[in-house]
């Protein structure tokens, strides 16, 4: 099949440059790149998938009741 792409100049001159590195047309690289982009899983799926479960749990006693943490704080104590 055949299509038509918009590229601005900068980016067509890169694509172009990168192909003659690897030594392959232009159009095999830009079917490299566009199979590569679709075989690669999706970011969005993976972000969906994150659950309080992924979160770092403290296992320390507090001393006092409504005691407030800044993120030094926190992180020193994740660290111990």
């Amino acid at each position: 099949m055949r299509t038509t792409l918009e590229l601005p100049d900068p980016l067509f001159a890169r694509l172009k440059a990168r192909a003659a590195m690897k030594k392959v047309s232009l159009k095999q690289l830009l079917h490299d790149y566009v199979e590569q982009g679709l075989d690669a899983p999706d970011p969005s799926a993976a972000q969906a998938c994150r659950s309080a479960r992924d979160l770092p749990t403290l296992q320390v006693p507090l001393q006092q009741q409504n005691v407030t943490f800044s993120n030094a704080g926190l992180f020193e104590l994740l660290e111990s």
